[in-house]
């Protein structure tokens, strides 16, 4: 009987809980194990290399582990990519066709363990591309809640964060004004209601070595 070169991926989103002895690519890693050993008699064996992206999201394919996968399979080492749920390997729709594009190429079948799916077949396909497409959709209206929220918080003169306009700083979730700061920006006006014309109040500024203040960030960055 040939045998089938398994290679299993994990990937979670977070670094959360990574420290612990029994973290949740132990856990995926497990339940792949234990579904590859269960198809030994197709001649199913997994390969000793670790395929393990750990705090990095779905949303891109540039993540270390999966590129070395993806060389792999590229090699002819691989047969089937063995996953515990279709988004651990993407969440992208369109990302999942360039992954599905590229095992195609390389005669290499992609198995979901807690999903039953196969892309060897046309149904595991249109399945698979029903199933990311509602996670993509997922995605992008958890993002559209977040913009909203912020714009509706912005529109109550709430403070979200960045920096600071030149004339002011935060104070909890509001502006104060910072009247050293605050008289520079008057000036500016004020000359540019006299002059009319900003590159005359921009000499005016240079002239007279106005600058803006020195900010640092909470980082320390200035």
């Amino acid at each position: 009987m040939k045998t089938v070169r398994c290679a299993i991926y994990t990937r979670k989103s977070s670094e959360e809980g990574l420290e612990q002895d029994f973290n949740s690519l132990d856990a995926q890693r497990e339940a792949c194990a234990a579904y590859i050993l269960s198809q030994a008699s197709e001649g199913w064996k997994l390969l000793p290399e670790f395929y393990d992206d750990g705090g990095l999201s779905g949303g891109t394919l540039e993540r270390p582990a999966l590129q070395r996968l993806l060389e792999n399979v590229k090699a002819g080492r691989i047969d089937i990519i063995v996953v515990y749920k279709v988004d651990r390997l993407t969440r992208s729709l369109l990302d999942f066709a360039k992954l599905v594009e590229a095992f195609d190429a390389a005669n290499v079948s992609f198995v979901s363990v807690t999903q039953s799916f196969n892309t060897t077949t046309s149904m595991g396909r249109l399945t698979l591309n029903m199933l990311l497409s509602f996670a993509q959709f997922e995605r992008e209206v958890t993002a559209e809640r977040i913009r909203d929220k912020i714009a509706a918080s912005k529109a109550k003169g709430m403070w979200m964060g960045g920096v600071p306009p030149l004339g002011y700083e935060p104070d909890g979730r509001t502006l104060k004004i910072v009247d050293e700061h605050a008289e520079i920006v008057r000036r500016v006006f004020d000359r540019y209601t006299e002059l009319s014309n900003v590159r005359r109040v921009q000499e005016e500024l240079v002239q007279e070595d106005v600058r803006s203040p020195v900010r640092t960030t909470r980082t320390g960055k200035t």
